[in-house]
């Protein structure tokens, strides 16, 4: 049956804003099939956007804090009742699971609506009385911020950034990635709606447009997920008016399991499983290595093995009996198989997992079959590159110092995981070099809003999510009231 095609618009000052060339989304599924349309937005349409933005920053950043929360309460709002429309929209555009879709409109509900019941007191100023006076420590808007998003989760990637930046006064120009335009400028539209003209803009385009949002010298601070070499260029173009940034980059997130971990748990299992392959394995904090205490490696791998075969179904996204959907474009899929590829020619065994549902479908679209490599040397790329796709190495260690030696000899430091008893995981993770690390548990399912998300290394630096994620936005401006009179210790 004949999808309808999508067409989404800019907009800019409030308004939808036509452009002369569209590109076109393609559904992963099905490669041939045209989701829709999005714009491709010129240099000088960017500029028209930030000064949007620039404009309505001061009347914006004046409006009361109960104002803006009570808007967003009801963008959230529209956000709900749109769901069915949007998260069957995300998963046409991206390959993603209709389960999946829906666990990320879940993310992205939960995120806005923490923002807004904690806004107004992590946001409002403090009071400080002492003996010297009265001291005002205020949270100022910052000015206009620029978000980039990638494509794995734009939904959540998008709001995580739109939430407390306008709660905190600022206003927003965000371009969202031509591999996943679609769904998340749908809710955009809706959450621009609820705000005066100019408080959030949106643009699409290409490098042209990046570089714009990320040098333009009204733009204040830079929020950008994705890529670390794209976050390294980004500095560099921020670096003449030294703008904000928050960069949340790339990671090759390791999962440790300890001698004391329990290989015969299939719940455990099935929880690694899932942190391996969920969203295909293209989520930035995925469990992407696996080092596993040799005295249980071999049971570990059978047991791995069959939990990944009992959860692994590769198909149709809105097939209810499907887990895994397909990667989301081509150029992924050559990425992931090169690695494979490099592994199994240096002498890795390399297992298919799971079950694909649909031969036909699956020979048509961007689908891989879900691998765990087995045998890959530590210095193989596999191991030391982010795969982001569904295959994932084990790797046997002598011990707990050697363990914690392979994880922190990596570029990045994002989120990492220890499996075993409490204790012991705990005492492990303190030595890991990373922004989280989880117990028992990996990937979204340890993920919690409440509090900050973020990375070391060349992961990145700021902080995401709880009341971190609101500050971030925010400028520290301190306000003296000094006692009438001289100090004691200037001289007459």
């Amino acid at each position: 049956m004949k999808q309808e095609q999508i067409v989404v618009d800019a907009i800019i000052d409030g308004k939808k804003f036509k452009t002369k060339k569209l590109a076109p989304r393609e559904n992963p599924t099905r490669p041939s099939e045209i989701v829709g349309y999005a714009p491709v937005n010129t240099r000088e349409e960017a500029i028209l956007a930030i000064n949007s933005a620039h404009n309505a920053f001061p009347s914006w950043a004046e409006t009361p804090i109960e104002d803006r929360i009570e808007r967003m309460r009801k963008a959230i709002k529209k956000i709900k009742d749109a769901t069915p429309e949007i998260t069957e929209l995300l998963s046409r555009e991206h390959g993603k699971p209709l389960y999946d879709s829906n666990g990320e409109v879940g993310v992205t509900l939960a995120w806005m609506e923490y923002a807004c019941a904690n806004a107004k007191e992590v946001l409002k100023s403090e009071v400080h009385e002492h003996e010297y006076g009265k001291t005002i420590i205020a949270k100022d808007a910052i000015g206009v911020v620029s978000a980039i998003i990638p494509w794995n989760y734009p939904l959540a990637l998008s709001t995580i950034k739109i939430a407390p930046a306008l709660l905190a006064g600022n206003t927003m120009v965000l371009k969202p990635s031509p591999f996943a335009p679609l769904a998340v400028s749908k809710v955009i539209e809706l959450v621009s709606s609820e705000f005066p003209n100019g408080v959030l803009n949106l643009v699409h385009g290409e490098s042209e447009v990046g570089v714009e949002l990320t040098s333009n010298p009204k733009v204040s601070k830079i929020a950008f997920t994705g890529g670390t070499e794209t976050g390294k260029h980004i500095m560099r173009s921020a670096a003449d008016t030294l703008k904000h940034i928050t960069l949340e980059l790339g990671g090759n997130d390791a999962a440790i399991f300890l001698k004391t971990f329990d290989v015969n748990d299939e719940r455990a299992m099935r929880r690694l499983v899932i942190s391996n392959f969920l969203t295909a394995g293209q989520i930035c904090m995925i469990a992407k290595r696996i080092y596993v205490d040799k005295s249980i490696y071999k049971p570990f791998v059978e047991n791995y093995i069959e939990a990944a075969n009992k959860w692994i179904r590769v198909g149709d996204p809105f097939n209810k009996d499907v887990t895994i959907g397909p990667v989301n474009n081509k150029k992924q899929i050559d990425h992931v198989q090169s690695l494979i590829d490099d592994a199994e020619s240096k002498g890795a065994k390399v297992i298919k997992l799971g079950k694909v549902l649909d031969e036909d479908l699956f020979n048509t679209g961007y689908f891989m079959q879900p691998t765990v490599v087995l045998g890959a040397d530590n210095n193989d790329p596999i191991v030391v590159e982010e795969q982001f796709g569904p295959t994932v190495p084990i790797l046997p260690f002598d011990d707990e110092k050697d363990a914690i030696n392979l994880v922190n000899d990596s570029i990045y430091g994002l989120t990492s995981s220890v499996w075993g008893k409490e204790e012991d995981a705990v005492k492990v993770a303190k030595q890991i070099q990373a922004g989280t690390t989880m117990i028992n548990t990996a990937a979204v399912q340890g993920l919690d809003v409440r509090f900050p998300f973020g990375g070391v290394k060349q992961s990145g630096f700021g902080q995401e999510y709880g009341k971190e994620g609101l500050l971030t936005y925010t400028n520290t401006h301190v306000i003296n009231i000094p006692k009438v009179g001289e100090l004691p210790y200037i001289p007459e």
